[in-house]
């Protein structure tokens, strides 16, 4: 028995080192995750167990000096975890975020993320986690992706070009190689030829790379459409609109990011709902209430909502661990259109910070710090 504790610090350059950018690798872990939390082998932070984090916000009116004011993204957020099966480590994700810091050259958000162990709660990593956080963002559309896309996928698109969307362009890419056209709908001409330039100098692949006009054009002739705009203060009357007769035969929509759809869709026969895992949006409904959707955009949430009031049947909304699993079909035929739900959790962190800590820790990668030897106060 030893009372030493040293950890393990990881900067961006050694996350990078350590494989942070394998999308598929990734895709494969946060597979196994989901699964994990179909089984219930996992606790996340509330009462329910289930909750997304805690965070702070702030006043539009501080009545103090120095108190932050209240701004676009301007908040606090601590988002703890505990993951079973191979993983069993703790860990939390903790950042703070500003869209001003755009402005300063820096990320809207920065964060770092704590791993621990289960037993002792001792800290095993501390590591930067931007990238972390981005690469597991784009794997858990990516899960949908590897199980749902149809496997000759030439055509993709993006509506609401930014960070989320590069990293889910960058993993569906990764899973299906036989994309070789990408339609663009952005918000503003800067921003939209921003991503064009960055996908066509990224991604060799893609042959053809066009800005659209309308989210109509962008999805005539996708295959896989990734629905990446932030949420609008608006509320679902601002969220992009998809309509039924816009979406093509067999296309698979990634949707972890404000989308609207027509209720009389998403309750039909010829459309299937998917979502990532059953709890998260049950804490939503719990949080929030009826207005869940209008504050989170994501279309699970209204899904939710909709069994809810009656107008569909539970049994309609599936979980992607069960179609990983064999429990249910993957893709039925080439003409299914699936509506694929994700709302990002920190279980999908942890599950990512500590594969990535193993191989630091099998490499030499990073630092090793001490905490203490013995410690002061035991």
């Amino acid at each position: 028995m030893t009372t030493e504790i040293n950890f393990r610090y990881l900067s961006e350059p050694d996350m990078i080192e350590a494989g942070v950018g394998d999308l598929v690798r990734c895709t494969d872990v946060m597979e196994e995750a989901l699964v994990l939390l179909r089984k219930g082998d996992y606790r996340m932070a509330g009462e329910n167990g289930n909750s997304h984090g805690a965070m702070i916000t702030f006043p539009q009116h501080p009545e103090f000096d120095g108190m932050p004011e209240d701004g676009p993204d301007r908040r606090f957020m601590a988002m703890p975890a505990y993951l079973g099966g191979r993983f069993g480590t703790s860990g939390v994700k903790w950042y703070g975020s500003n869209t001003g810091n755009r402005g300063k050259g820096l990320p809207r958000s920065i964060h770092v993320f704590v791993l621990n162990d289960r037993d002792t709660g001792a800290p095993l990593a501390i590591m930067s986690a931007n990238l972390l956080s981005a690469y597991r963002t784009g794997a858990v559309p990516g899960v949908g992706v590897k199980h749902l896309a149809r496997e000759d996928a030439r055509v993709a698109a993006v509506i609401g070009p930014g960070v989320i969307a590069r990293s889910v362009l960058a993993t569906a890419l990764a899973l299906r190689p036989s994309i070789g056209t990408l339609f663009v709908k952005g918000r503003s001409a800067g921003s939209t030829q921003a991503f064009i330039d960055w996908a066509r100098a990224e991604f060799p692949q893609l042959t053809r790379i066009e800005a659209t006009e309308t989210v109509e054009e962008a999805i005539a002739d996708a295959d896989i459409v990734m629905a990446t705009t932030s949420t609008d203060a608006a509320g679902s009357a601002a969220f992009p609109y998809f309509p039924k007769s816009a979406i093509k035969p067999g296309a698979l929509l990634l949707l972890p990011a404000a989308a609207r759809f027509d209720d009389e869709f998403v309750a039909g026969d010829d459309v299937r709902l998917v979502i990532d895992a059953h709890g998260l949006y049950e804490a939503w409904l719990e949080e929030y209430g009826p207005t869940a959707y209008q504050i989170l955009g994501i279309p699970g949430s209204h899904w939710f909502g909709l069994v809810e009031e009656g107008t569909i049947d539970a049994s309609k909304i599936e979980e992607i661990a069960d179609i990983a699993t064999g429990e249910l079909p993957a893709r039925r035929d080439d003409e299914e259109i699936i509506l694929y739900s994700v709302g990002g959790m920190p279980v999908e962190d942890v599950a990512w910070a500590t594969e990535l800590y193993r191989t630091a820790e099998q490499r030499g990668i990073g630092t090793v710090l001490n905490l203490w030897n013995t410690p002061a106060l035991a």
